[in-house]
């Protein structure tokens, strides 16, 4: 079992109007300025939790896909994703109903495209984070290079 502490920090009075900026942060690492997302009163210059679930989510998924294709020998050169969180109400709950990985993944030349497909759905069952969530997951990648 591994366990990973941070702090969260806020100050302000619910009193009346009230801040969402807070601060995460652990040990060894730099802040992270945290707030909702302004459509819930928040402030968009800061990271907000939509934003970090989606990022834990794709950063997951790419290091896992990166272990793979190690493992079966493909030569990836490089990933850029383009994730997208969508958050619905259900049944009168809010929460994450959808995340979008769509990545382009280059590749070098020679390179067995539907290998790398295969190592890219396979690291949503080896993903922890993706693993952990009851959100649909959509994968989209773009291979290039091959």
């Amino acid at each position: 079992m591994q366990e990973f502490p941070l702090r969260l920090r806020w100050e302000g009075s619910t009193a009346s109007e009230y801040t969402r900026d807070a601060v995460a942060s652990t040990e060894g690492k730099q802040d992270i300025a945290v707030s909702a997302a302004s459509s819930y009163g928040g402030n968009d210059a800061r990271w907000n939790p939509e934003d970090l679930f989606g990022a834990s989510l794709a950063t997951c998924h790419m290091l896992t896909f990166l272990s793979l294709a190690k493992k079966v020998r493909l030569d990836v050169r490089g990933y850029e994703d383009h994730t997208t969180v969508t958050i619905d109400t259900v049944e009168k709950v809010t929460r994450v109903t959808k995340v979008r990985l769509a990545p382009t993944i280059r590749v070098a030349p020679g390179t067995d495209v539907a290998k790398v497909r295969e190592m890219f759905e396979k690291a949503h069952k080896y993903c922890f984070i993706g693993q952990s969530v009851t959100s649909e997951v959509l994968m989209e990648p773009t291979i290039e290079g091959a």
